[in-house]
């Protein structure tokens, strides 16, 4: 199944418009899990036991499995054996470089892993984009507005972001998506214009502090087809570093759920 294929399918299922954003640092993990032989595995593994009926969609940022070294991409390379085969999975590795590097990137993360999905920095141009094309069942999330701050320095100077929406509403809405963040939501709003069947991925809600109603407002698509990924990392997956972090995870993801739907039907 494509990403897109998934996506629709499992956003249904759970009536769930979340992404849980696996940002396993090592250095955060319960103390419980610390003579585990993989405590990153195993934290993940307990994470989407817990999550798996209540979400739309798994995030795994690679920054943190490749900090933790050997331990780390091992971590990566098995939490995709422990996912449902329904559920999609993004990396969010922000790749981005000439044609012949981006080959091998693509390779490595669609083709040998493999993930669904990668997120990608588009600035040096389409001849970083042009080799993911051939990856047609996977999602191509393209970095257009980010929610740091400094996205004021370059993606929101001259609207850049709006030149990037604009190149990409030439690609086809199933094999490349937008990552958009929360804390700007009135440029949400006019990328979904531009952008008007695309999927988005939405970073920023909770701890960088978006507006959860105006960021379901501004990035639905249509009643029928929000087509959005609220994602949420140390929100959820740090809810709780104690005992219980699992059970902490499921309530914050089901809390986010229901917030989004409840938006939804408002």
């Amino acid at each position: 199944m494509s990403f897109w294929d998934k996506y629709s399918h499992t956003t249904k299922l759970h009536d769930s418009y979340v992404c849980v954003g696996l940002d396993s640092d090592i250095a955060k993990l319960p103390g419980l899990l610390e003579f585990e032989q993989n405590p990153i595995l195993k934290f993940n593994e307990e994470i989407v036991r817990a999550t798996r009926n209540k979400v739309a969609c798994y995030k795994l940022n690679l920054a943190f499995y490749l900090a933790a070294g050997k331990t780390g991409y091992e971590a990566l390379e098995r939490t995709l054996g422990v996912m449902p085969s329904y559920i999609p999975v993004i990396l969010d590795c922000k790749v981005g470089d000439i044609g012949n590097t981006m080959s091998a990137y693509a390779k490595a993360f669609l083709k040998e892993m493999p993930f669904d999905a990668i997120t990608v920095n588009p600035l040096m141009g389409g001849d970083v984009l042009d080799p993911l094309a051939g990856f047609d069942q996977a999602m191509k999330f393209v970095l257009t507005l980010t929610s740091n701050p400094s996205s004021k320095d370059f993606l929101l100077r001259n609207n850049l972001y709006l030149d990037i929406a604009k190149w990409l509403e030439k690609r086809g809405h199933e094999q490349w998506g937008a990552v958009v963040g929360a804390t700007n939501p009135k440029a949400i709003r006019s990328v979904r214009w531009i952008l008007p069947k695309s999927l988005f991925l939405i970073p920023g809600v909770g701890v960088q502090g978006g507006d959860l109603e105006q960021v379901v407002q501004y990035a639905t698509a249509s009643a029928e087809s929000p087509c959005f990924l609220v994602n949420s990392s140390r929100g959820i997956i740090f809810a709780s570093r104690g005992d219980d972090f699992a059970e902490a995870a499921l309530n914050a993801t089901e809390d986010l759920r229901l917030a989004i739907n409840n938006i939804l039907d408002s």
